[in-house]
């Protein structure tokens, strides 16, 4: 029944019967005789039928959140098995915000030492896709925002603090002051992250607080288009203080606290709220709260 269960996971995720039969390594006349099976146990239709996917249907929708809860606590109970002969091993999935990619090592690196075990996937993704793959159980753990958007069902462990920075050539506007405000960061043509980005959306937000708009003259979902366009010196940008240091910034590029306000936004480690968490998520969230920068 579980490996039924995975193969109508995967086939919900790739919708697609030939995508989820790679995915899982198996033929697809092979994948459609499980699904056929799985329909059969259960006694009702899980697959619009036709010449290709079509979607889910109401009970397949159904089953598909049992499929997700089962197939989980079976990983969990798996997890705790091994970890209890051999201590703890396997693969921890992260999806982490671009803006928080840099800061992932003050996490993993610590959590690696003590358990050389655990190996790690960590992928690029925007807030709102942290929370859809947590929810679905295609990661263990994200690390987001914490305190602007619903977060939904999660836990949550406060890591740091976002502070709002011009990052800016030597020679532009503004580069010879201690400080500028949101208002005159508003009259600037910046480099910024796309506007699907949270991190945008909480830049666009005080500027209107402001007074003002952003006026991008490129935008990304890359930090390093963003980080390599700041270096010519030619561009300027609105970033966390503490990302635009991870990268290295000198001379003769500048980083000026925007103040009025001085805005800040907290960023943390998710997972999943349920009891109880696989091993390898507790001990993630043990490490997030020793490591954390913050109160609380």
């Amino acid at each position: 029944m579980i490996d039924k269960l995975e193969s109508f996971i995967a086939l919900a995720r790739a919708q697609h019967f030939g995508r989820a039969a790679e995915e899982l390594g198996i033929t697809q006349p092979t994948l459609s005789a499980a699904i056929k099976q799985l329909e059969g146990e259960l006694g009702v239709m899980l697959v619009k039928r036709g010449s290709r996917f079509q979607g889910l249907t109401p009970e397949g929708e159904q089953v598909l959140a049992w499929a997700r809860r089962i197939t989980g606590d079976a990983r969990t109970m798996k997890e705790e098995m091994r970890a209890a002969r051999h201590g703890l091993s396997g693969r921890l999935r992260i999806a982490a915000i671009p803006t928080a990619l840099a800061m992932v090592a003050r996490l993993t690196t610590p959590f690696r030492e003590e358990h050389p075990g655990v190996t790690f996937s960590i992928l690029s993704r925007t807030s709102v896709e942290v929370l859809t793959l947590l929810g679905n159980f295609d990661i263990d753990a994200g690390i987001t925002y914490l305190d602007n958007e619903p977060l939904g069902r999660v836990v949550s462990v406060p890591l740091y603090e976002e502070r709002y920075h011009l990052i800016t050539g030597a020679g532009n506007s503004f580069s010879d002051r201690d400080r500028v405000s949101w208002a005159e960061v508003g009259e600037l043509p910046l480099c910024l992250l796309t506007p699907d980005m949270q991190n945008r959306r909480l830049i666009d937000q005080h500027l209107a607080e402001a007074g003002s708009v952003a006026r991008p003259t490129l935008e990304s979902n890359s930090m390093i288009v963003l980080f390599s366009h700041i270096r010519t010196g030619k561009w300027s940008s609105i970033m966390p203080l503490n990302l635009a240091e991870t990268f290295g910034f000198g001379e003769p590029i500048r980083a000026i606290p925007i103040v009025e306000p001085d805005a800040r936004h907290t960023v943390g480690l998710v997972a999943a709220q349920r009891e109880p968490h696989t091993p390898l998520v507790a001990a993630l969230l043990t490490e997030a709260r020793r490591q954390s920068h913050l109160d609380g």
